[in-house]
């Protein structure tokens, strides 16, 4: 009997793209065999990390890289490392961060759910700023440099689209007249591939991106990049340390060996190690014009398919399409349909409440959009009736 068999859990074919409460999507078969090589014997884990963190620097234009158990644990490592530095005592602490410098300065628009694992790291966030108009903006650059003091550790940044904030540019240039550093989080930056290397070359210290989206690899894994001494302190608070001070590898290099840091419950395995690496090594060299072409040619194929209902097709690094239905009623009972019936299908949420679906074509393999439309007209016929 097959594991999920076993358990009882059903596949789903996935229209949402790759969120994390999905899996994401399926492995590439190159990334399956990595994983299952890695699988099949021993690595040293420090080994393993600084030969894919040289790839991940070429990649990216970084000093540094290192793989991380998904974009959230690269943030708190990424706090920690600019709490902590060097420091082993400090290391030692954290979270507790009392009698210790830990500002990580971020503007009030930016402020998200997610910034929470900047916090899990010790730092405490300080908002400057205000949520909107009017005024020519919402932050003030001088905001930003009023709020930098003796305690400010970083500045954070987030990709999010809010008008009248303070570019990156400038946030980056403030914070390097301060000697700080700047977190990106940069989750969900890819695509456009470009972006791999866009914000390093832009100044930023650390970037945090998901491995398990756009890259592909597993769901667990993330990248972190930017400057070596950063990404050193990332690796001193992350990896086992139960080793003898007189065999240790970095023993001429940093002054004592730190106890299990903050990110020992974040450690990544060899499988995700590699299968990362070979993830983002197929993603680099994929032919990104005809994910494109194909994602749009599935989303119209959907759309044609649905005579009668609204679509949308909503423009982006990944298209969108959204299918409206009658009310937030009939969204909810179609949404419910889609995840009952057989097979099961899921797709975005996030416009349920204005009544409309939302078919993402991420992660969708060729010839899943036919099953997508066909369980679309079957929930939405449910829906209505």
């Amino acid at each position: 009997m097959r594991t999920l068999e076993f358990l009882g859990v059903r596949p789903l074919v996935n229209a949402a793209g790759p969120v994390t409460r999905l899996g994401g999507g399926p492995l590439a078969p190159e990334v399956r065999e990595a994983m299952a090589e890695a699988a099949a014997t021993t690595l040293h884990i420090g080994e393993l990390q600084a030969a894919a963190g040289a790839y991940i620097a070429r990649v990216t234009g970084a000093e540094a890289g290192y793989v991380t158990a998904g974009s959230a644990a690269g943030l708190t490592l990424s706090a920690a490392a600019c709490i902590a530095g060097a420091d082993p005592a400090r290391m030692d602490r954290l979270p507790d961060t009392a009698g210790m410098p830990n500002e990580i300065v971020i503007q009030k628009p930016h402020q998200v759910a997610y910034n929470h694992a900047l916090v899990a790291g010790g730092a405490r966030l300080v908002e400057v700023g205000y949520m909107g108009y009017p005024g020519v903006g919402a932050t003030y650059a001088w905001q930003i440099e009023a709020a930098i003091g003796a305690q400010t550790v970083a500045v954070a940044f987030q990709l999010v689209d809010a008008p009248n904030t303070v570019p990156l540019d400038d946030v980056v240039g403030l914070a390097h007249a301060h000697h700080l550093p700047v977190i990106v989080d940069g989750a969900a930056a890819l695509p456009p591939v470009e972006n791999l290397r866009r914000y390093i070359a832009a100044g930023v210290d650390l970037i945090s991106f998901s491995g398990g989206k756009a890259i592909g690899g597993p769901q667990a894994s993330g990248i972190l990049c930017g400057r070596a001494d950063l990404i050193r302190s990332v690796a001193l608070q992350h990896q086992d340390m139960d080793v003898h001070a007189a065999t240790w590898e970095l023993r001429h290099a940093v002054p004592g060996i730190p106890h299990h840091g903050i990110g020992r419950s974040m450690k990544v395995g060899k499988e995700e190690i590699v299968g990362l690496v070979t993830a983002l090594r197929r993603y680099v060299a994929r032919d990104h014009a005809a994910d494109q072409r194909r994602w749009r040619a599935q989303l119209a194929c959907i759309a044609d398919g649905l005579p009668g209902v609204r679509t949308v097709l909503v423009d982006g690094n990944v298209p969108r399409l959204q299918v409206h239905l009658e009310s937030r009623a009939c969204a909810i009972a179609a949404i419910r349909a889609l995840d009952e019936g057989e097979p099961r299908v899921a797709v975005a949420q996030y416009g349920l409440d204005a009544g409309f679906l939302i078919v993402n074509p991420h992660v969708l393999q060729p010839g899943e959009e036919e099953i997508v439309l066909s369980r679309l007209r079957q929930a939405i016929t449910a829906a209505s009736s």
